[in-house]
């Protein structure tokens, strides 16, 4: 196990949502989910001022220093950017290994990314992490190789060639990614033909969105206590209570402050959602930062580009870990708004409203209608009973005829066959 301390820089120049006491808490769940580490120590850090250098003044870098060396910590996880200068600076001050936010949510992606789309996304978004390291940070790269001999003049720099090496599987990753881009899309097609409607569940990581689909699917998704346990997509149909079935997505938990390198691996994952005709924002209700975990996951949402005109419910899960009083007031509050439903996916408490809330939602009311058909007609014919909406079928001579209950958008695709 590797030893690691964990520091959260408190920038007083720069205004943040955020306690400093509960990024400290979120910076070590993070560091918790990386398998292999040993969180030995935590502390927040004041900063009045980030030195260029050093990121903290020098009598605080001395400190740590001591502090590390008492605890034989063997990597430090800054909870906040560090330029590449910085991080060199503070591995030699510290003789320790250092890791920035972005560093540790991009180990943390690659030891989960399962899928192989969500493996390539990771790797593209650690290159071009990597490639901004490479300003003068390490003074290997910094020698120069011999030319080819065609040109005179200098040869090419060791940090050039290693951003040329970068830059030149960074292409090769993307070719890859645009095929699987493509599968996808023929996949997402080829469910637009089938009549469910999607429901996306989404939310800050660790808000419960995997143990609230296993609950409403039957399914076993990984579900931990833990942040980021889902990466990849999953998706189910559920039967609802009428009959009634709907596509269930659980999708990658969202976090604040994402790293920029990993804004397209997200967009890429959550494009479901932009297909989605309902959207369930699950909240984790027993956090004490619940209020400013949504505002982030309405800011991901809104930059994502989702539909404003796309209904959407609120699922306050983990209401087995609130205390009576708190209780009361968030029941009050499910049954005074249409939209806010109190859950528990451990104990099942509050599920079949929200069941009940997004069928009566999505299951359209069916009207009876008669359909003459022609016996040539055989595609339509056949599409009618794929959708289970033929009560009765008669044939003569001429024609088929057909008395069918149906949704008024299953109407339309069937005008438009």
């Amino acid at each position: 196990m590797t030893r690691a301390f964990v520091l959260h820089p408190d920038l007083r120049a720069k205004s943040s949502r955020r306690l400093p006491e509960h990024g400290l808490a979120e910076a070590v769940a993070l560091a918790a989910a990386l398998p292999g580490l040993e969180v030995v120590g935590a502390d927040v850090v004041p900063v009045p001022k980030a030195t260029p250098g050093m990121l903290f003044g020098s009598g605080k870098v001395e400190e740590l220093a001591a502090r590390f060396k008492a605890e034989d910590v063997a990597l430090v996880l800054v909870d906040g950017p560090v330029t590449p200068v910085q991080q060199r600076n503070l591995e030699k001050a510290w003789g320790v290994k250092l890791l920035d936010r972005t560093g540790l949510i991009l180990e943390i992606f690659a030891d989960r990314a399962g899928t192989r789309e969500g493996v390539l996304q990771v790797e593209l978004a650690a290159l071009s992490y990597q490639r901004t390291r490479l300003v003068r940070a390490w003074t290997h790269l910094e020698r120069q190789r011999g030319g080819l001999g065609f040109v005179g003049g200098p040869g090419e720099t060791q940090i050039e060639a290693d951003r040329r090496a970068i830059d030149e599987q960074m292409i090769r990753i993307r070719r890859q990614l645009e095929k699987v881009v493509r599968t996808r899309e023929l996949h997402r097609a080829a469910r637009r033909k089938v009549p469910f409607p999607i429901v996306a569940l989404v939310g800050y990581t660790n808000a419960g969105k995997s143990s609230l689909f296993n609950r409403m699917t039957g399914a076993d998704v990984m579900a931990k206590d833990m942040l980021f346990a889902t990466l990849d997509p999953t998706m189910r149909s559920v039967e609802l209570p009428t009959g009634f079935t709907v596509i269930l997505s659980d999708t990658v938990g969202f976090i604040s402050e994402l790293p920029t390198q990993l804004v397209a691996a997200f967009r890429a994952t959550l494009e479901e959602v932009l297909e989605a005709d309902l959207i369930v924002h699950v909240r984790d209700i027993s956090h004490p930062e619940t209020a400013e975990q949504a505002a982030d996951v309405g800011d991901i949402l809104a930059s994502l580009g989702v539909d404003p005109s796309v209904p959407m419910f609120e699922a306050w899960n983990k209401l087995d870990l609130v205390d009576a009083t708190a209780r009361e007031a968030i029941q009050k509050r499910g049954a005074t708004s249409g939209e806010v439903f109190p859950v528990s996916a451990v104990t099942g408490e509050g599920i079949d409203a929200l069941i009940q809330a997004i069928t009566s939602t999505l299951d359209e009311p069916r009207e009876l209608e008669e359909l003459t058909l022609d016996l040539a007609d055989g595609r339509r014919r056949a599409w009618l009973h794929e959708e289970g909406v033929v009560e009765a079928e008669r044939a003569d001579e001429t024609a088929h005829h057909m008395t069918v209950r149906w949704t008024g958008r299953q109407k339309a695709r069937f005008t438009r066959l």
